[in-house]
């Protein structure tokens, strides 16, 4: 690795919001773009739900009691946490500031009332993107297709997502999911373009005096 290249891993890390109404493809891109991707690693929630099949203790999700969930929001462990569909669900706060203090990016996959707290904390450290379907048909017959959820529970979805979709003007980007694989270029480049903004460049500053210097 070049002098140049070591001053350039040098830099701040990333965190990544994807937020969207459920069945929208947020969780399918993410699992695309970490894959993809080394720079990126996942930000692992805390939930009080059941685990779906599947799932895997630690990598998907923290699955704790809702007692153990109240202990760690009394005690100031959690970035952002939130009530969705009678479970809790939050972030826990130092796994994702060791990864930034370390150049890595941090994904959430969350929804926009985590969003809302995430900006509170951590502003300058957030770009948020939002996910749209491209129609509401489109939304519910991936809800049905993924086989994950009862009917009831999918009508349950379906009804709250025009709530989730008003937040949009809330983000910084908005993607409509028509084709997964152009959505996912969309995703990357934004995220190659916020990685070059100067505020997370530290090394500029000494390079650019070098190079008025004669370096």
């Amino acid at each position: 690795m070049s002098a140049l290249e070591t001053m350039k891993a040098n830099r701040r890390g990333l965190m990544i919001v994807l937020s969207s109404p459920s069945g929208a493809g947020k969780t399918t891109l993410t699992r695309q773009l970490l894959a993809s991707d080394p720079d990126l690693t996942m930000s692992v929630s805390a939930t009080t739900r059941k685990p779906r099949p599947g799932e895997v203790e630690g990598k998907d999700y923290y699955f704790v009691s809702k007692e153990k969930f109240a202990e760690l929001e009394s005690n100031v462990e959690f970035l952002e946490h939130a009530k969705v569909f009678d479970n809790f669900y939050g972030t826990p706060r130092g796994p994702v500031e060791d990864a930034l203090e370390d150049a890595r990016d941090v994904i959430f996959d969350i929804d926009w009332q985590g969003a809302q707290q995430l900006t509170q904390a951590a502003a300058d450290d957030l770009v948020k993107i939002f996910i749209l379907p491209p129609n509401m048909r489109e939304l519910e017959k991936r809800l049905k297709t993924r086989a994950q959820d009862s009917d009831s529970v999918i009508a349950k979805r379906m009804s709250k997502s025009e709530a989730e979709i008003s937040h949009w003007a809330e983000y910084d980007y908005v993607i409509v999911n028509e084709d997964l694989d152009t959505a996912l270029q969309e995703v990357r480049s934004i995220i190659a373009a916020e990685r070059m903004r100067r505020r997370r460049q530290p090394w500029l500053g000494g390079f650019v005096k070098s190079l008025i210097s004669g370096g």
